[in-house]
């Protein structure tokens, strides 16, 4: 694969855009032509992202991933800088031909993932913020595109998205606290302690699972029919992390994964609910 492709990993940038037509089809369930422009914001924005993050973390690449352009020499680091800015502009000049909204969060997630890759990544706390931030503003970025009420329609997916993946973020760096403390990183886990920073994430998740109730108020009682089972699943899991007390524990657990698998099913009934009823 061409090292300009291969630096902004075109296969997450193409799962980010296709979430950013979810996010605009859960609000209306009605297709429209200009999610091409849509979905080459998203991935124009999540490609720059990531290139980005290649160019801020070449001595780490050089160690744990020397295949990847920069370290391998497929590319420069001063080529991959320009191209991440030209991919940045690029996405937000076409967020002019959506709304004002839209380009609004083009704009700050542009600016968000600069300063994530350059510093927040490394900060405790804010760069697990950032991240899931990031996440669930993609279906905010599609719902934005329907106008106020579709924006109105997303903030409940978005919010479990943000929580779900916070909680997530927190138990992953738990999963890697040995390895984090023997290369000097400094994380939430290692600064609270294991145990703390995993009910913290329980936390959220329990944000995650309110916020999953609130679309009955314009779905009704078959989506609160769907979305229990996945609840259910959710506390299950949370339940699973706070039985832990020490990093093999969660990865064991395997928490972090099945995480994964149930924001999937959430994504799938607010999907399904956004057509149907």
């Amino acid at each position: 694969m061409h090292p300009y492709i291969r630096v902004i990993r075109p296969l997450n940038a193409i799962v980010a855009g296709c979430a950013g037509i979810i996010g605009y089809l859960m609000a209306t369930g009605i297709p429209n032509p200009g999610l091409v422009i849509l979905f080459l914001v998203v991935f124009l924005v999540t490609g720059a992202g990531n290139a980005i993050n290649d160019y801020f973390d070449i001595e780490i690449d050089r160690i744990n991933r020397p295949d990847r352009p920069i370290p391998s020499g497929a590319i420069t680091r001063q080529e991959v800088l320009y191209y991440a800015v030209f991919l940045f502009l690029a996405g937000i000049c076409l967020s002019v031909f959506t709304n004002i909204t839209c380009t609004a969060i083009a704009l700050i997630n542009s600016i968000l993932l600069v300063w994530y890759a350059a510093a927040l990544k490394r900060t405790p706390g804010a760069g697990n913020a950032v991240i899931s931030y990031l996440a669930g503003s993609i279906f905010l970025f599609g719902g934005a595109y329907a106008g106020t009420e579709g924006l109105i329609l997303v903030i409940p997916v978005t919010l479990i998205t943000f929580f779900g993946m916070l909680a997530r973020e927190i138990w992953k760096d738990a999963e890697d606290v040995e390895g984090d403390i023997a290369h000097g990183a400094d994380t939430l886990p290692i600064r609270m302690g294991i145990y703390p920073a995993i009910c913290l994430g329980f936390g959220f998740l329990l944000c995650a699972v309110i916020a999953s109730i609130i679309p009955v108020l314009w779905w009704g009682w078959y989506y609160l029919a769907g979305i229990v089972c996945i609840d259910l699943l959710i506390v299950w899991l949370g339940k699973k992390a706070l039985g832990c007390r020490t990093a093999d524990c969660v990865r064991a657990s395997r928490v972090t994964t099945l995480m994964k698998y149930a924001m999937f099913g959430s994504l799938c009934i607010f999907f399904a609910a956004g057509f149907l009823l």
